[in-house]
């Protein structure tokens, strides 16, 4: 039951920090932990984890981080503050990106062709 509960938990607080980005207002930036992901931080999340509650991989460092073995659907949240944003990139190191990840904001993607993610100042 707390699984659950916790699981509810972490869709509302994720679809509160969308809504509130979305709305452009003023104070609408989000701090702290978001479904398990550390402010400052880029999460991705386990295949079909839905919603998405405690990341695989945790990424702090500006620049490429590459992956392997990833496919089928993951979240990827994007914690980072002050604007950073995350790309997700077919080709390793970071190039061929085909996705913009804005700050406070997450995305449910194949990841199949995605080979790397990088993490870039605002």
């Amino acid at each position: 039951m707390r699984r659950i509960t916790r699981a509810l938990a972490a869709v509302g607080i994720a679809a509160a920090a969308l809504t509130a980005v979305g709305t452009g207002g003023a104070g609408a930036a989000v701090t702290g932990d978001w479904a398990g992901c550390p402010s400052g931080a880029v999460c991705l999340y386990p295949q079909n984890q839905n919603p998405a509650s405690s990341p695989s991989a945790v990424y702090w460092s500006y620049g490429a981080h590459n992956l392997n073995g990833q496919y089928g659907n993951h979240w990827v949240l994007n914690n980072q503050t002050g604007g950073a944003h995350a790309h997700l990139c077919r080709g390793y190191g970071g190039t061929d990106c085909v996705y913009d990840i804005p700050a406070q904001n997450g995305v449910y993607y194949d990841l199949g062709p995605i080979n790397s993610i990088t993490l870039d100042r605002p």
